[in-house]
């Protein structure tokens, strides 16, 4: 432990007087006089975004399919840089070439005992002009699917994720060799087709069962919101939780110039074939399987008894590609910081969709867009950033995160010296403020939700969320908790936007925030995700999408402006102490299941069927697990929390205006506290998947977009690796350790003290 004698005095020699977080009106980061300034310009910001503008935008980027490669999508990011330019911004275009395939031929057809052809086009609706764009809409597909010609039985599997499968063992039921159908939902897509191979599948289906997405949750579009009979989602099967970006240029940007793998060396792309169709399409195979009836939990909403197969139902599926390199399109704009041009504040949302993508992405894009122009008009009057901020556009999101994960890597060594914090967002809609991210910046944000609006209730979307998490929460304590007015505690990040190659890959503290939760609807990738179905069942008014502006712009303002950075590391410390605490919790947990199934594997009584007409195939013995050593990341989460509450402190202890502040000090202490989440990475990266570096957050390997805290240990534990586990605790500890001694070195600069 390091101790740190009479900081006071340090701290007003160096003129760096910040004010007490419990004076009035003041903000974090922030002395109390340049907090009077900083509100005084956040209120003409959060009064200058306006709906009519929104729907402008939003009418304008959703005209016509815009996915990454099309006419289109290049106007798009032309327009976009010329509306930064009017606005007073520096901005360019990052072009990058990468692997996008499309498709020249799809059949999927029953062959057996009857024959039925699946029409696999969504047909275009009167209510929706711009659902008949025939010649510019991406067919349904899933992207980075193999070529592929099978003909084989099919099995349907739920879901498609691993207690599915675990399911059909113990149903004696094996998919080697088979075509099996699987209902989009309760995992990431990628990993349906993934999972299906490594059980012997030769082909995969995906489709929208109306239970999850369609007549059972609402009506169906255009009536209602929902996804009609006809309607699929497209979407990437690309391996995301390994590796995004381009496939064919692997940790190096893919600027036009840059070395490829060929094709047939792509990592990432699926083993089987695979595509997705419409319940429409999918009932005549599901309405021909025989076999046993369904699990309970497996029954969709189709109006006939559910069976798993195999036989008597044979299909026939068919895939082939063009396998091409298309341009993608970063929109970067700039406003040059006045003080410390060299430290970049960073917002990004994609404009890239799958056809005209007016929720997605869209939506969250054209609150980015009213940011920038009010920014602009606050410049144009005066204001000027202490900080540089970057806004950007990005191409190739839905296809594999392809633009930001290139501008990333390709910027790797600029952002290495100049990256402070990341703010995403992908898609915005009505209901409430959702936030996830570097827990470092949990305060911030709490702060900033306190002072912007709600547009509907008149309350802070602070006091809006803490209501709806009140009522969410089953515990009383946990309400009780709730009601205290403390800080509401962020998200942890795990994958399926823009974020991933900020914090994961980079190591930038990241922040992902938008507005939703009374926004449902089921036209998610499809051609009906238009300015139609948007202007008429989610942000009606758009004054969410205002919102989102205000909360987003006002964060952008705060870390642009900040005499110091704002981060604070108690949000930090809690959360990495909830995460040892569900450690240990899951390796006892893990350790007695198996001790248990191999009690009742020797006694001859395995009961994991509740259903006692099925088949029970019990598994094999499992080895006794070892206890694990907990010591290291016990030890260095103890360390870490006293290294936060230190700097907290010291800041604290300053009170009252100060005269001047020290802008050197300032600096040097910003260029200390943007290396404390760079520490969080291990260059040995994650196991099996070295891009995935941060040792706090990453998405499950079985989760998809799903987060897992602790990643490396945690799913080692889950897969009853314990020497791995043992390693990786220790890779963990090592990691937080080193942003511990980071955390030390910004207050030993504070307190003129070497740590």
């Amino acid at each position: 432990m390091r101790r740190y004698a009479r900081p006071l005095l340090p701290l007003l020699t160096a003129g760096l007087l910040l004010a007490s977080a419990d004076e009035p009106g003041t903000l974090i980061g922030f002395t109390a006089e340049r907090s009077r300034v900083e509100r005084d310009w956040e209120s003409k910001f959060q009064a200058i975004p306006e709906p009519d503008s929104l729907r402008s935008y939003l009418r304008h980027l959703a005209a016509w399919p815009h996915n990454i490669g099309s006419p289109y999508g290049r106007a798009n990011a032309e327009w976009l840089a010329a509306q930064f330019q009017s606005w007073g911004w520096q901005a360019s275009i990052d072009s990058f070439l990468v692997l996008f395939p499309t498709p020249k031929e799809r059949i999927v057809e029953l062959v057996a005992p009857t024959r039925f052809k699946a029409a696999l086009q969504e047909p275009t609706l009167a209510a929706d002009p711009t659902s008949g764009q025939r010649s510019e809409q991406l067919p349904t597909y899933n992207a980075y699917s193999i070529d592929g010609d099978v003909t084989a039985p099919l099995i349907y599997v739920n879901y498609g994720m691993p207690a599915d499968y675990e399911r059909l063992d113990r149903m004696g039921i094996s998919v080697k060799g088979a075509i099996v159908l699987a209902r989009y939902g309760a995992g990431w897509r990628g990993l349906k087709p993934k999972l299906a191979a490594e059980h012997g599948a030769v082909g995969c289906l995906i489709y929208s069962d109306p239970r999850d997405d369609g007549y059972t949750a609402g009506d169906p579009y255009p009536t209602g919101a929902y996804r009609p009979k006809e309607g699929v989602q497209r979407g990437s099967v690309l391996d995301m939780p390994v590796e995004p970006g381009d496939p064919l240029t692997p940790n190096t940007g893919a600027w036009p110039n840059a070395r490829r793998l060929p094709t047939d060396s792509a990592q990432g792309l699926t083993r089987i074939p695979v595509l997705p169709i419409s319940w429409g399409d999918a009932s005549p195979l599901l309405s021909a399987l025989g076999g046993p009836v369904a699990p309970e939990g497996w029954r969709g909403g189709l109006p006939f008894t559910y069976h798993v197969g195999p036989g008597p139902a044979q299909v026939h599926l068919k895939t082939a590609y063009n396998w091409k390199l298309v341009p993608a399109y970063d929109v970067v704009a700039r406003l040059e910081g006045a003080e410390s041009p060299g430290q970049w504040i960073m917002r990004g949302n994609h404009h890239d969709g799958w056809v005209n993508g007016a929720e997605d992405p869209i939506s969250g894009l054209v609150a980015e867009l009213e940011e920038a122009r009010a920014l602009g008009d606050l410049a144009r009057q005066g204001w000027r950033p202490r900080r540089t901020i970057i806004y950007l556009a990005w191409d190739g999101e839905e296809p594999g995160l392809l633009g930001s994960t290139e501008w990333v890597e390709a910027h790797a060594d600029e952002l290495k010296a100049h990256g402070a914090v990341y703010i995403n967002s992908d898609g915005n809609g009505r209901g409430f403020l959702g936030a996830d991210g570097s827990h470092s910046l949990e305060r911030l944000v709490n702060e900033v939700a306190r002072d912007v609006k709600d547009p509907e209730t008149g309350l802070s979307v602070w006091q809006r969320l803490q209501l709806q998490r009140i009522s969410q929460a089953s515990k009383a304590e946990d309400r009780a908790g709730l009601r205290s007015g403390d800080d509401l505690r962020l998200g942890a990040l795990g994958s399926g936007s823009d974020f991933t190659p900020f914090l994961q890959h980079a190591g930038i503290a990241t922040l992902s925030l938008g507005f939703g939760g009374e926004d449902g609807g089921g036209v998610y990738h499809s051609i009906y995700d238009s300015y139609t179905w948007y202007e008429r069942f989610d942000d009606t008014s758009f004054v969410y999408g205002r919102a989102l502006a205000q909360t987003a712009g006002t964060t952008v303002m705060r870390l642009a402006d900040a005499d110091v950075l704002p981060f604070r590391f108690s949000g930090t410390t809690r959360a990495i102490q909830t995460y040892l605490v569900e450690l240990r919790k899951l390796a006892t947990a893990r350790r007695d299941s198996i001790a248990e199934q191999n009690r009742e594997i020797g006694e001859g009584v395995y009961s994991a069927i509740a259903d006692p007409h099925e088949r029970s195939v019990p598994p094999a013995l499992q080895v006794e697990p070892p206890y694990l050593n907990f010591a290291p990341l016990e030890n260095a989460v103890a360390g870490f929390a006293g290294s936060a509450a230190r700097y907290d402190s010291v800041l604290a202890l300053a009170t009252g205006p100060a005269a001047a502040v020290d802008s050197a000090l300032a600096r040097s202490l910003d260029a200390i506290l943007m290396n404390v989440e760079p520490a969080l990475l291990s260059p040995a990266g994650l196991p099996g998947r070295p891009w995935f570096r941060h040792q706090l957050y990453a998405p499950g390997l079985l989760t998809g977009y799903g987060v897992k805290t602790v990643p490396g240990v945690r799913e080692a534990i889950e897969a009853s690796q314990w020497s791995l586990a043992d390693s990786m605790i220790v890779q963990t500890a090592n990691a937080i350790d080193a942003a511990a001694s980071v955390v030390d070195s910004a207050t030993a600069l504070l307190t003129h003290r070497q740590p």
